[in-house]
């Protein structure tokens, strides 16, 4: 996604803020014949769209938890800082990355009246910091552990009553993670519909038509339970 981002000649502001993209689209320039590659990031629409849309959860002045600062999590900023929680809490193993990420992102979060917070990701997942809060709302884990075989392990008691947890992976790769809070008060959510609602955005910038995503959600779900059930 960084290097699409690096390819193209204009960018869209979420893609900017990102430094990555996963959207390209062919735009003509005013005053000119020929057309550019112009650079989008779908990502943070998508995953507030399946949060809000198909997971049901109420935002409002709330505290978010963003585990990880790579291309996924740059991804998505973004989008999070737009709905307007009262914090956000980026944790990363290397905090200099979460740091840098979150610098981009001042002047726009400061827009929305946002406080960003930094902190290592053992941190939030074992101790405390002193100027960010000690639980959330929502937790959204955007690093690559579940992929890694070592996938992360969260505190249930840092996650505050009708809180949701978050990853973005999908399927059997998300369980782990997700499995790891045993509370009913809590929603648990892959993102399967996140992949759908981004996907849906990027067509709409192609063809200028907004597929519906309930239908595909929902068939994608179904083949997904009858793999796990076959592998069971």
């Amino acid at each position: 996604k960084h290097e699409v981002f690096a390819a193209a000649q204009s960018h869209t502001q979420r893609a900017t803020l990102a430094q990555a993209a996963n959207t390209l689209v062919w735009q003509r320039v005013p005053g000119k014949r020929s057309k550019v590659l112009h650079a989008d990031n779908t990502d943070g629409p998508g995953i507030v769209r399946d949060i809000v849309f198909n997971g049901g959860f109420p935002f409002g002045r709330l505290h978010l938890l963003l585990l990880g600062a790579g291309g996924a999590a740059a991804g998505v900023l973004n989008a999070l800082i737009a709905i307007c929680p009262s914090s956000i809490t980026i944790a990363n193993r290397d905090w200099g990355k979460a740091r840098t990420l979150a610098e981009r992102h001042y002047a726009w979060a400061n827009m929305h009246s946002v406080a960003l917070h930094t902190c290592t990701l053992d941190e939030a997942l074992h101790g405390s910091t002193l100027d960010s809060p000690a639980t959330f709302d929502l937790v959204i884990n955007a690093t690559s552990s579940s992929l890694s075989g070592e996938p992360l392990r969260f505190p249930a008691e840092k996650i505050n009553t009708n809180g949701m947890l978050y990853d973005m992976m999908y399927g059997e790769a998300a369980l782990p993670f997700l499995q790891s809070v045993q509370r009913p008060d809590v929603q648990l959510r892959d993102g399967l519909g996140m992949l759908v609602e981004q996907a849906a955005l990027s067509f709409s910038l192609w063809r200028d038509v907004r597929p519906r995503t309930a239908p595909v959600l929902a068939e994608l779900r179904a083949l997904l339970n009858a793999e796990a059930a076959r592998n069971a």
